[in-house]
């Protein structure tokens, strides 16, 4: 069976430039990728066929041999997709030309490779993180904060460029500026990241005697940090531009500020409310009375307790909890009752608590309530 024209089987001119075969190769060989076709059968063919041509069209010497003697001028096991000694050299071809498309197909997935002689030796420095620690208050109010951050700045002596004496960095000589190099293993092209310019692209010849090429050196710098009303814990306030200065005038990095808010004394937080246990007597609880409490903002509160007030009561005091960070609304403060049980008591209290238990026992619900369901529950076991 005759084989096709490489020119048909691209879909090109003939009189096509270099450029538009290589365009027209990437459309045909992604339009028919087996992984793309699985239920074709005949994709493999017809992808196999497009890299022959392809093979063929992209070399200067094969394209004027096949422009003038067409197929004949690859007999006799000099083409590509021949067998005998010229078969692995075809694989080779083949693979090279595969690599092409799989540039395209996955080029932006995995972070592209550059261009020509381009891969950029500007490289973005890293993020940084800092730790601040605040007190309740402080989330309370919101406050500035002057923090001290290690970083790398950009190097003043060389501007960045990390070469000495206003020198440009050259092409790294073993990856051709690409930044990663390739190594044929049969079928597969493998690339790794390039050794000599470890993925810049570029090498420095007369490096800088501050930064020793990098670009950059290490130095502690000062920042005023704004801290908003109502943060809490794991909040993350981001300063774009003041994290690392990139490799080689690369852009910089953000620093990220990341907020605990210290455990208070007197306050628990959840969101945006607060919640303080007060201790009071039992007396203050049977009888009632007015107690004050403290609030977050360093003022008082008077509460008043119900007359019966049993332990572990709420009452809420509105609006003077924490403000919700960036808004207007602001939380509520639960004040908890602890019932406090009197300690080290003199004989005198001890008569005096037994002559009140005697006559006080209609006055606990509670109590009566409990070991009544205590005795029905005996008495169910024993039927």
């Amino acid at each position: 069976m005759a084989k096709r024209d490489y020119y048909d089987v691209l879909g090109v001119a003939k009189g096509a430039s270099p450029e538009e075969i290589k365009k027209a190769y990437r459309t045909k060989a992604k339009e028919l990728h087996p992984d793309r076709n699985k239920d074709d059968p005949k994709a493999e063919a017809a992808f196999k066929d497009v890299n022959e041509a392809y093979d063929c069209l992209k070399d200067e010497q094969k394209k004027a041999a096949y422009d003038r003697f067409g197929h004949a001028a690859f007999d006799g096991g000099m083409g590509a997709a021949r067998g005998g000694a010229g078969g692995f050299r075809g694989q080779q071809d083949f693979a090279s030309a595969f690599s092409d498309v799989f540039d395209d197909l996955f080029g932006d997935f995995m972070g592209g490779r550059g261009g020509t002689a381009g891969r950029s030796r500007a490289t973005r420095g890293n993020d940084l993180r800092y730790n601040l620690r605040i007190s309740l208050e402080e989330a309370f109010k919101g406050l500035q904060k002057t923090v001290t951050v290690p970083t790398a700045v950009t190097c003043g002596a060389c501007d960045g460029s990390g070469a000495e004496g206003g020198s440009e960095p050259v092409t790294c000589p073993t990856c051709s500026g690409m930044g990663k190099v390739r190594a044929q293993q049969g079928f597969f092209t493998v690339e790794r990241t390039c050794p000599t310019c470890n993925g810049l692209g570029q090498t420095i010849k007369n490096p800088c005697k501050t930064c020793h090429g990098a670009g950059r050196v290490e130095k502690e710098k000062q920042l005023s940090v704004n801290i908003p009303a109502g943060v809490e814990t794991g909040t993350r306030i981001r300063l774009a531009g003041e994290g690392e200065a990139g490799l080689r005038g690369g852009p910089t990095g953000d620093l990220y500020i990341f907020i605990e808010v210290r455990e208070h004394a007197l306050f628990q937080r959840e969101g945006t409310n607060l919640f303080c246990k007060v201790p009071v007597s039992m007396v203050t609880a049977a009888l009632g009375g007015d107690i004050e409490v403290p609030t977050i903002d360093g003022g008082k509160a008077r509460v008043k307790i119900p007359e019966g007030s049993q332990a572990g009561r709420q009452m809420r005091l509105r609006g003077k909890g924490m403000p919700a960070i960036r808004a207007r609304d602001v939380g509520d403060m639960f004040i908890e009752l602890s019932v406090e049980t009197p300690v080290n008591l003199t004989g005198r209290q001890k008569d005096l608590l037994r002559e009140f238990e005697k006559i006080s026992a209609e006055n606990n619900p509670q109590s009566s309530s409990f070991f009544s369901s205590v005795r029905n529950f005996w008495d169910s076991m024993k039927g």
